[in-house]
């Protein structure tokens, strides 16, 4: 049994995605069988326990003795939860600033099923309690959109470094132009829209304002990372993706998925085709999947 916790708001989106669902708390559920691929599940409860107990502290003692480090996810008796919560070592995430590595403590996750017990994975997926990555923002971007691009390259643990070429399309207004920027990278903006121009003026940004699908292979040369929160059909995306590596365009690509209707699984099961290629819904996504290709 393999617990899987979705996105708020998206639900129903990871249950449709999972087989052999047998319950449900909240957002977490749960599924027999081996660990399923998912790209929707936030979150995954890795190894989870029902654990009988006698009172608060019996569960906090069952708790530390499976690993130290817990939070808490109500689904119901939120008090009672908070009090088993209380007895656990102190555990209270600070907003993360960018950049720094990915916690390597071990983060456990629980639930109350009733007074007397317990759902308890001592083993999640992230080290991010319920799989969010709260960062410490800045007010300086035009757009929150720049949060994605943050939490992507703190997952895959690398970034652009200076001197590195960089393209995006789909730009405006600037907001991962600008994450791209104070990263030491010498960013080209393309988009039909104009970048903010607290955003263009930034030494090492150049800016065309052009339709970023018209951009051929053959002007890719020297580009070392590709990205991309472009607005489109993913259809459209995965076309000009496909035609630039065809081409043998040779560049990390960072791409945001958008779906403006229900998801074409589809589509998904062709990007994840991509050599290289991984797949994930961040916690700033929306009804979005990123794709990271090395």
């Amino acid at each position: 049994m393999i617990g899987y916790f979705a996105p708020d708001g998206l639900e129903e989106t990871l249950r449709d995605e999972l087989l052999n669902v047998n319950s449900q708390y909240g957002r977490l559920f749960l599924a027999d069988g081996p660990l399923q691929k998912s790209y929707w599940a936030q979150n995954i409860w890795l190894d989870p326990q029902v654990i009988a107990f006698q009172s608060i502290s019996d569960a906090a003692e069952k708790l530390r003795s499976l690993q130290k480090l817990w939070v808490h996810y109500p689904t119901n008796l939120h008090r009672r939860g908070q009090l088993i919560q209380q007895q656990l070592p102190y555990f209270l995430p600070k907003p993360f600033l960018f950049p720094s590595k990915i916690p390597i403590a071990p983060l456990g996750s629980f639930t109350l099923i009733d007074e007397h017990t317990l759902l308890a994975s001592p083993h999640c997926s992230s080290p991010f309690a319920h799989g969010e990555i709260v960062f410490q923002e800045s007010k300086i971007p035009p757009s929150r959109a720049y949060l994605k691009l943050w939490e992507i390259f703190t997952r895959i643990g690398r970034f652009p470094k200076e001197g590195d070429r960089c393209l995006e399309i789909g730009s405006s207004p600037g907001s991962w132009t600008w994450v791209l920027q104070q990263l030491g990278a010498e960013v080209l903006a393309v988009d039909r829209a104009p970048l903010d121009p607290a955003i263009a003026c930034l030494p090492g940004v150049a800016v065309q304002q052009r339709d970023a699908f018209s951009i051929q292979p053959e002007e890719l040369a020297g580009i070392d990372w590709i990205l991309s929160d472009v607005v489109c059909y993913p259809e459209k995306l995965l076309a000009w993706i496909r035609k630039c590596l065809d081409a043998g365009v040779s560049a990390q690509w960072i791409c945001t998925i958008k779906f403006q209707g229900p998801i074409d699984r589809a589509v998904i099961d062709e990007f994840a085709k991509i050599e290289g290629s991984q797949l994930v819904h961040l916690y700033h996504n929306k009804h979005e999947l990123t794709l990271f290709v090395n």
